[in-house]
C-alpha cells in the first residue's frame, strides 16, 4: 500500500471517529459513552497534529498500531490486535491448516534451515531433510532473510509449484515442490508404551482434535490397550469446542464440560458433551505440566472433576480467560478476552488477576488464603485460582550444565549433521541406542570445540565474591573463596563421563529426529522419560489407581 492510500485510509478512519464524537457528544458528561467519545477525539486530534507538525515524517499506520498495542497491553497478554497482513498466520494458528510445503523453518548456526519436515507432506516426500540450508526460494535469495519472510515465500495455494535450492553438506541441491493443503495432526504420535498401556500425545486443539484422539484410542484398543496415558504436557490449548470433544471421548453424553461467564449475556454459555463416549471405563492417566494451558486445562480439569482420570505431573499454566475474535474495519481483527472458564466443579482455572497489577505492570497471583474449595464428583477437594493441580505432583527434570551447553551451542546438532550424511538409516526409535563407540566419537569430535560453561555452584561463588566486594568483606574471606573456587572448579573431561547417560539421551533424540521426524522423537522418549515412568507406576497397582480417585486420598 502506498503512502497516499495509507494516509487516505487513516484519515477516513479519523472521519468515522469524528462522526462518532458528534453522535455521542449529546450524552450527559457523566456518561461512560461521553468519556469514550471525548478520548477518541483527543486521540484522533493528537495523531493528526503529529502528522502535520512533527519534525520528521511519521508513518500513521505504525504509530496508531503501536498505540493500539500499548493500550491492549494494559489489559492482559491475550487481548491483541491482528492487522490485515497477519490474518493468515492467525488462521493457521487456530485451524492448523495452510497451503504450503509442510516444513518447520528456523535459524541455527546463523543459517536458515529446514528444522523439521512434516512426515507425508511435500518437503519430506521430495527429500528435504533436517539441517538443509535454504539458499533460494524460486528466484529469491533467502540467505539473509528472516524465517518469517521465508515461510511466507514457501506458502501458497495448493497445487502450485515452488522451487527450493538448499545446501546439504558440500552439495547444492535444487528441489521442485508442489504445494498442498497442510493439515497438522493434533495427535503427532500414539502407540503402545508397554504391555496393555497405550499412549496418546495431544499437542494442539485445532480443528478435529477430538476426532484425532478418538481415532488414536480406537487404534490402541484394537492393538490390545486396556489403559491409556493422555499426554497434554506443553499443549498451549486452542479451540474450546475441541476441548469438549476430547472430554466427550471419555465422558457420557449430556455432561457439562465448561461454562463461560462474562459481563455480556451473549458470552454466557454452557458446553456439554454431545454424543456417546468411545470408552467411559478404560483407566486413564492425564499428564500435565506448567506449559499445559487453556483447552488443555479444561480437558484435564473436567476429567479430574468427574474423577475419570488420575492427573500426573505439575500444576498447569492457569489460563482461564476466554478470547473472542471480533472483526474491525479494513480487514483487521481484535482478539479480546470476553469471559472466564469454569469447569464442572464450579472452579475457575485462571491463576493471575490482571485487574490488579504491580508497579511493573504484572498481574497478581491469587493468595492461598483466598483460594476457594470445591469438590469433585466423588467428593475430593480441589481448589480454584491456580490452574489445575495434579493428583500426583512430580518435580521438574533438570539437566547438567554441560548437557545444556552442548545442546544450546548446537554442538549436538552439528555432530548429528555429520552423522546423518554418513548413515542412510538407523534402527527403529525405541530400538536405536547411542553406542559407547559413537559416544567416544562425539567426545573426540568435541576436542577443538568451545563449550565452556558455569556450573550452578560456580555461579553462586561468583555472586558471593561480588557481594563480598560490594560490602567490604572481600579481603576478610578472600582466602576461603579461592579455596572454594579451587575445590569446585569443573573438569569438562570428567563431566563428559559423569553425565554420559543424559548426553547420550540428547544425541539419541537428535539422531532419531533425522530419520523418524517428530513422531520418532516422541516414540523414543517413551523409554527414557521419567514422567511417563511415573504414569506407568500408577497403572501397575489397580488399588493405588482407585485410591487416587477417592475422597480419602
Amino acid at each position: 500500500m502506498n503512502k497516499f492510500v495509507s494516509r487516505k485510509a487513516f484519515f477516513t478512519s479519523l472521519t468515522v471517529i469524528g462522526i462518532a464524537v458528534l453522535t455521542l457528544s449529546f450524552y450527559p458528561k457523566n456518561d461512560k459513552l461521553f468519556d469514550l467519545a471525548k478520548n477518541l477525539d483527543i486521540f484522533a486530534s493528537l495523531v493528526r497534529e503529529l502528522d502535520s507538525y512533527y519534525v520528521d515524517e511519521i508513518d500513521p499506520n505504525q504509530l496508531v498500531t503501536v498505540g493500539i498495542n500499548a493500550m491492549l497491553a494494559e489489559l492482559d497478554p491475550y487481548t491483541e490486535f491482528i492487522p490485515e497482513e497477519e490474518s493468515d498466520d492467525f488462521r493457521v494458528m487456530t485451524t492448523g491448516e495452510y497451503g504450503g510445503v509442510g516444513a518447520l523453518i528456523g535459524n541455527r548456526l546463523g543459517r536458515n534451515m529446514i528444522m523439521m519436515p512434516y512426515e507425508g507432506f511435500p518437503a519430506q516426500v521430495s527429500g528435504l531433510k533436517v539441517a538443509d540450508e535454504l539458499l533460494k526460494v524460486d528466484t529469491v535469495n533467502v540467505i539473509d532473510k528472516n524465517t518469517g519472510d521465508i515461510s511466507k515465500l514457501l506458502k501458497g495455494p495448493a497445487n502450485t509449484e515452488v522451487n527450493v535450492v538448499v545446501k546439504r553438506g558440500e552439495d547444492t541441491l535444487s528441489v521442485k515442490l508442489t504445494r498442498k493443503k497442510i493439515v497438522i495432526s493434533n495427535v503427532p504420535y500414539h502407540g503402545m508404551v508397554e504391555g496393555e498401556t497405550g499412549y496418546i500425545k495431544l499437542s494442539d486443539f485445532t480443528t478435529n482434535a477430538g476426532q484425532d484422539v478418538a481415532l488414536a484410542l480406537q487404534d490402541l484398543k484394537a492393538r490390545g490397550a486396556k489403559k491409556i496415558i493422555l499426554d497434554l504436557r506443553d499443549n498451549p490449548g486452542g479451540i474450546l469446542l475441541e476441548a469438549v470433544n476430547v472430554v466427550n471421548v471419555f465422558i457420557p453424553k449430556g455432561r457439562e464440560v465448561v461454562k463461560t461467564i462474562g459481563k455480556l449475556d451473549k458470552v454466557l454459555s454452557e458446553y456439554k458433551t454431545r454424543s456417546s463416549p468411545l470408552d467411559k471405563e478404560i483407566p486413564l492417566v492425564v499428564m500435565i505440566n506448567e506449559r499445559s494451558a487453556s483447552a488443555s486445562e479444561i480437558v484435564a480439569g473436567a476429567l479430574q472433576d468427574y474423577d475419570r482420570a488420575v492427573l500426573v505431573g505439575r500444576t498447569s499454566f492457569g489460563k482461564g480467560l476466554v478470547q473472542s475474535t471480533i472483526p474491525l474495519s479494513y480487514n483487521s481483527q481484535v482478539k479480546l478476552t470476553t469471559a472466564k472458564y469454569y469447569i464442572p466443579s464450579g472452579r475457575c482455572i485462571q491463576a493471575i488477576d490482571y485487574s490488579i497489577k504491580d508497579e511493573d505492570g504484572n498481574g497478581s497471583y491469587v493468595p492461598d488464603s483466598l483460594r476457594q474449595e470445591f469438590q469433585t464428583k466423588n467428593g475430593r477437594k480441589v481448589y480454584d485460582g491456580a490452574g489445575i493441580e495434579p493428583d500426583i505432583e512430580l518435580s521438574s527434570r533438570s539437566f547438567a550444565p554441560i548437557t545444556y551447553s552442548l545442546v544450546t551451542r548446537s554442538l549436538v546438532f552439528s555432530f548429528v549433521n555429520e552423522f546423518a550424511l554418513k548413515h542412510d538409516s538407523i534402527a527403529r526409535p525405541r530400538e536405536f541406542e547411542v553406542s559407547d563407540e559413537l559416544y567416544t566419537s562425539f567426545v573426540d569430535w568435541l576436542q577443538d570445540k568451545e563449550y565452556d560453561y558455569t556450573t550452578r555452584v560456580e555461579k553462586t561463588i561468583e555472586d558471593l565474591e561480588k557481594y563480598a566486594e560490594r560490602e567490604k568483606y572481600f579481603e576478610d574471606i578472600k582466602e576461603e573463596i579461592e579455596k572454594l573456587k579451587s575445590s569446585v572448579s569443573h573438569s569438562k573431561e570428567q563431566e563428559l563421563v559423569t553425565f554420559k547417560d543424559e548426553i547420550k539421551e540428547a544425541l539419541k533424540d537428535e539422531i532419531v529426529s533425522r530419520y523418524y521426524y517428530q513422531k520418532g522423537i516422541l516414540e523414543a522418549a517413551l523409554d527414557q522419560d521419567p514422567e511417563i515412568e511415573s504414569a506407568l507406576q500408577v497403572f501397575n497397582d489397580s488399588e493405588l489407581y482407585a485410591s487416587y480417585l477417592s475422597p480419602e486420598k
